[in-house]
């Protein structure tokens, strides 16, 4: 047979071809020929012909025919035929062809080939393709190649060990010896696949991301290192050092650092240095700059660094590449709940990426503007609003009004919950038309169920607006006489795909079915806190250390019973069975008393019984606590106790509680603590809760707070009232457990005290 034509004699004659027709005629006649010389067994030509095989793949032709000549070059002892025949196994095979396990020996070796281009070779090859039966049988050898002193083949096995680990996780501690002195190498090749295989080993384990945070202060290192360097010809791109590196690193320590405070913290220094020497006049340093911010986004970065973070972004929203702008864009969108006043100083810049030609800044841009709506803006937002709704493109009118209609709803929600609370309680005197200080409204029964309906399938309702219509509309059957429309609603949403909702529907259909005869009892009103003007010593309600002038009647109360999930939750606070838990309750009254309803202390509650704790007995709230025992008429407390100087109970993460010391008058042996939580932080710690327990030997009481929100920047204080009783004047110890919600995250955190001043308790 004459010799095949060479495979630069092929490309060329292709690219004569005029038309798709005559091409495919020329492709067909030289396929013709290579199965020719294929069934020939020619191996003098058979290199020369895969690799026109895969030119013609490349082009989009068939050539599976090539597969096993492929394997065949494979097993060749000539190094352009190996390279032939791996490059094909690469693209023609895969792990759904059963012929690619005949490649297993070849593939083990090649990887004890003495040659390292060899060895090279096959580790791309399993690196590519290679099925989990294979990476089960060459694991080993891959594990000894990386361990090699070869940089060269250790970048390679690096990568190697990335597609074994997705193949087969569990072969993932095979890899860990190995990987002790990678981070040393000086090599930028196998720095840079170590660090990627590094971050293959933290995404899918958790063990191995706490093992690997020991690592923060190398990498940090290293970063540090290529951020001060010289110029480096090997490696600069546009002015900076290895970008590439610093992008994989800056991505290894975003996921080493999230949730870690220690590994944030270790890192906050470098991430700034970065953050202000990179270069942003070229798309390099930009890519550079945004991986910065992704990391300081996800760990638990200084407020500082987050506000220089979100700078950044406003930057971007200058740049002339719309490719940035929008990542710009989008990545404040997702900071804006979080970071919210730092996103507000780029407002002007943001309301103008509304004019931006391009349509897919033109809606992010509107997106954001919309989420950064509040209280203060909202008359010159919806004004700029106004006017890009008046000039958008049709395809933005209906999602610029339905975003503005949205936060109209959404910023009234807590509003339209209390009103069907209202409803639900008190939807009777609303019908029978019996108001005392306005025009009454007449209305019906259809039409006040007519409206909870409406919240139930509006849209804009939330699942917790919807669970209160629903509750409001379950209350109304014990006083409406549409008891049958009531239940058909409330059958509906036994199959809601709400679990709240569904299950909420569930019990009242229960109640319908068959307990039906306690319905009327469940559903009763609340009972109405009286008061009267304060005469005798029992009747003094406090608040915060201070006397009110009103006064609980406590002989009106109900008794009321300690949850078994509230004496779980304290046990988990107390972490033993030598403590006596007290649960903060709260009387609906106006906030000027909050705080001021008498407490049992539960003294009658038992830890010692078992692992498991049963729930306390109901506590009569008509019987006067030890606190008011043998009180006279003068006030409860002195001013602060002269010669007890005031303590710090708990100060992290911006949160400070301090305790100042009071005496009560008729009683040495009670103390009174009050707390004062103040936050140093930006943002506001919302729904503030302050628990506390004591050993058995004394007995406590805690009252309400004066706010569930500590503001921020030390703008104010949530002071709360405790009261100890020390009967055996001992030492007094104490655990807290705080729970508040800060930036949109819930925090919750427990703390012994042992420290208070003797004279506290002496």
């Amino acid at each position: 047979m004459p010799a095949p034509i060479r495979l630069r004699e092929l490309i060329r004659t292709i690219r004569t071809a005029r038309t798709q027709a005559e091409e495919r005629e020329m492709i067909q006649k030289e396929c013709a020929a290579i199965r020719s010389s294929f069934r020939e067994e020619d191996n003098t030509y058979r290199c020369r012909n895969v690799a026109k095989l895969l030119y013609m793949h490349m082009l989009g032709y068939p050539a599976h025919f090539g597969q096993l000549e492929c394997l065949k070059l494979i097993a060749s002892q000539k190094f352009t035929d190996k390279r032939i025949g791996y490059l094909g196994a690469m693209l023609l095979l895969d792990e759904r062809q059963d012929v690619h396990l005949l490649m297993t020996n070849c593939i083990k070796n090649d990887l004890n080939h003495s040659t390292q281009y060899v060895q090279g070779l096959s580790l791309c090859t399993l690196g590519c393709m290679g099925s989990s039966e294979m990476c089960r049988d060459l694991a080993g050898e891959v594990e000894k190649l990386l361990k090699t002193s070869n940089s060269y083949l250790r970048k390679k096995a690096a990568l190697c060990a990335v597609h074994v680990i997705r193949k087969v996780p569990e072969l993932m501690e095979m890899f860990l010896p190995a990987t002790k002195n990678l981070l040393s190498e000086k090599n930028h090749g196998v720095l840079h696949t170590s660090v990627v295989l590094l971050t293959e080993m933290c995404e899918r384990s958790p063990d191995m991301l706490s093992h690997f945070r020991k690592l923060v202060p190398q990498l940090v290192r290293i970063l540090k290192n290529l951020i001060m360097s010289g110029y480096s010809p090997e490696h600069d791109v546009s002015g900076i050092s290895d970008p590439f590196l610093q992008v994989r690193i800056l991505r290894l320590l975003r996921i080493l650092g999230k949730g870690d405070d220690d590994s944030s913290e270790a890192m906050n220094d470098i991430l700034a240095q970065v953050a202000t020497n990179t270069e942003t006049s070229k798309n390099v340093g930009n890519a550079i700059l945004y991986e910065t911010v992704l990391t300081i986004m996800d760990i638990k970065s200084e407020s500082g660094l987050r506000v220089l973070a979100i700078n950044i972004l406003g930057r971007f929203l200058l740049n002339n590449d719309k490719n940035i702008r929008y990542v710009a864009l989008t990545s404040l969108l997702k900071t804006v709940q979080t970071d919210h006043n730092a996103v507000q100083r780029h407002r002007s810049t943001i309301v103008d990426c509304l004019k931006d030609l391009d349509v897919s800044i033109k809606r992010r841009a509107m997106e954001l503007s919309f989420a950064l709506v509040n209280g203060n803006n909202i008359r010159g937002m919806m004004k700029e609003l106004l006017y890009f709704l008046d000039s958008c493109d049709p395809d933005f009118k209906a999602d610029c009004c339905l975003f503005g209609c949205c936060w109209i709803h959404t910023s009234r929600q807590p509003l339209v919950q209390v009103a069907s609370w209202c409803i639900g309680e008190y939807g009777d005197l609303l019908v029978s038309g019996q108001c005392e200080e306005e025009e009454p409204i007449q209305v019906s029964e259809d039409e006040v169920l007519d409206v909870l309906e409406g919240l139930l399938v509006s849209n804009l309702s939330t699942p917790v607006t919807r669970a209160y219509s629903l509750t409001a509309i379950m209350k109304l059957s014990t006083r409406f006489s549409s008891v049958n429309r009531i239940k058909k609603v409330v059958s509906i949403y036994g199959s809601s795909i709400d679990v709240e909702l569904q299950q909420r529907a569930v019990e009242y259909n229960a109640l319908f079915k068959k307990y039906d005869h306690m319905r009327p009892a469940l559903l009763e009103r609340m009972p109405i806190m009286e008061k009267t003007a304060t005469n005798g010593p029992t009747d003094i309600a406090q608040t915060n250390g201070e006397t009110d002038s009103t006064i609980l009647d406590t002989k009106h109360l109900p008794s009321i019973t300690q949850p078994a999930s509230q004496a779980n939750d304290l046990l988990d606070l107390l972490g033993g069975n030598d403590v006596v838990p007290v649960i903060q309750t709260t009387v609906p009254t106006k906030p000027a008393s909050a705080g001021g309803e008498l407490l049992d202390l539960l003294g009658d509650l038992s830890l010692t019984g078992g692992p498991t704790p049963t729930p306390a007995p109901s506590v009569p709230m008509s019987q006067p606590p030890f606190l008011l025992d043998g009180l006279s008429s003068q006030p409860i407390f002195n001013d602060i106790a002269a010669g007890i100087p005031p303590m710090t109970a708990y100060n992290k993460n911006g949160l400070k509680i301090e305790f100042t010391f009071e005496r009560s008058n008729p009683s040495p042996n009670i103390a009174v603590i009050t707390i004062h939580a103040t936050n140093s932080t930006e943002a506001d710690m919302t729904e503030f809760v302050f628990q506390a327990a004591v050993p058995k030997t004394f007995q406590l009481q805690l009252l309400s707070p004066s706010s569930n929100v500590v503001p921020a920047l030390n703008q104010g204080s949530v002071t709360q009232v405790i009261r100890v009783l020390n009967p055996q004047k001992q030492q007094l110890r104490m655990r807290i457990k705080l729970t508040y919600t800060h930036k949109g995250s819930p925090v919750q955190d427990l703390a012994e005290v042992n420290n208070f001043p003797p004279q506290s308790w002496q």
